[in-house]
């Protein structure tokens, strides 16, 4: 393994050299069933025939204008995510390239709304023990882990995070006098892919509309179909303020988006807020594959049912070693006796059979994540093989 990169990774000992459909290949040739879709970005598996050939025919003709100027294959993807995302009432949108990028648009969304509308002080974002918005200081300022917050103080001002389903915690954080937004995970992927539950979202919807507080859904891991409806909040009946986007929105290529409703459509104006790659022409192309490949009901109702097989078989199991397990659509975990990460270890090894990858989220939680392309056959390999390192 390269020694040269800085240390900021526990990795794991592999190292890759192509993939096809749900599956990876390392440097020696040995096979990897891939539940892991690189924590939720390879959305449609690894060497996607039409996803290869929009990224190389783009790349042919224009790799990268900056937002001087507008690009046609730029244009169309927008106008297509906006039109996918028009029935959780979102009106405009800004390209970014990365999942805390598009955080910190929210962010900042919110905070000039509030200026606006209320004047100073009114800058407070609450967000959710459990949850994870990003790793620049700002974002992380805004998760609510203190795992994450260790060694990199002073962080930005103004943030503050209560205990998910506690209705009173709720009213009482949401204050109309102190706070600009709300900013929430309809699935907290990084705590171990927890939904939030309906009468709690709803009630956080109806006091931020009350107070006019923006509702700000972070759905970098959780949206793009990956609950099996292509925003999460569409399963709540709800049209949140902002919308943010990143991971799956290029099946593989860096990019992320803010998505505004109404009220937060003409916050942003000239000089307020930029992105260098933001729009890049590739990751535009390729988001127009994802977008024309996942948002339609057949695609959407298969994730689904993928993900009641996962999760029904690891049920069916009866294993002593699995404590719970949750998830919606192809977003999955399970509680287990054992520690998780020495397991994910143990997936990697043994020559004369496949290895398979998958995701911690926490000490003794598998986080299931794999390609919606995925085949029945290979769930159920995947999950075969996970039985039997239980034990």
């Amino acid at each position: 393994m390269a020694d040269v990169f800085m240390n900021t990774y526990h990795r794991l000992p592999v190292n890759f050299a192509r993939g096809e459909g749900a599956w990876l290949f390392d440097t020696g040739g040995k096979k990897y069933l891939d539940f892991s879709s690189g924590i939720a970005v390879n959305c449609l598996g690894h060497a996607y025939p039409p996803l290869v050939k929009a990224i190389a025919e783009q790349a042919a003709r224009l790799n990268h204008v900056c937002n001087y100027y507008q690009s046609d294959v730029s244009a169309a993807f927008a106008e297509k995510l906006m039109a996918a995302c028009a029935p959780a009432g979102m009106k405009r949108v800004f390209l970014a390239n990365s999942g805390a990028e598009a955080n910190e648009g929210a962010i900042k969304i919110a905070r000039k709304y509030s200026l606006l509308r209320h004047g100073a002080n009114r800058h407070r974002i609450v967000t959710l023990r459990g949850s994870f918005h990003g790793r620049t200081v700002t974002t992380l300022s805004a998760t609510g882990q203190d795992l994450f917050h260790k060694d990199f103080g002073p962080f930005t001002e103004g943030f503050s995070y209560i205990p998910a389903g506690d209705m009173d915690a709720l009213d009482k954080a949401l204050d109309g006098d102190t706070v600009a937004g709300f900013l929430v995970e309809a699935v907290q992927g990084e705590s171990g892919v927890r939904p939030l539950e309906r009468e709690y979202i709803e009630r956080a919807a109806g006091l931020c509309a009350e107070r006019d507080i923006l509702l700000l859904f972070d759905e970098i891991q959780c949206g793009m179909g990956r609950t099996g409806s292509f925003l999460a909040c569409e399963a709540y009946g709800l049209k949140p303020d902002v919308v943010t986007l990143a991971k799956g929105l290029a099946g593989g290529i860096p990019v992320g988006a803010v998505l505004a409703g109404d009220k937060a459509a003409d916050v942003l104006q000239v000089g307020d807020h930029g992105s260098t790659f933001g729009g890049n022409p590739i990751a535009a192309a390729a988001g127009l594959v994802v977008l024309d490949t996942v948002n339609r009901k057949p695609f959407l109702d298969e994730i689904v049912r993928k993900g009641e097989k996962l999760r029904s078989i690891i049920l069916g199991w009866k294993h002593p070693k699995v404590k719970e397990v949750r998830g919606r659509g192809l977003m999955a975990a399970a509680d287990i006796e054992d520690e998780a990460w020495p397991l994910l270890e143990r997936a990697l090894a043994g020559a004369a059979t496949p290895g398979l990858l998958m995701l911690s989220a926490g000490k003794n939680t598998l986080r299931f994540l794999p390609p919606y392309i995925i085949s029945d056959a290979e769930l159920e390999q995947g999950l075969e093989i996970l039985r039997g390192l239980l034990g």
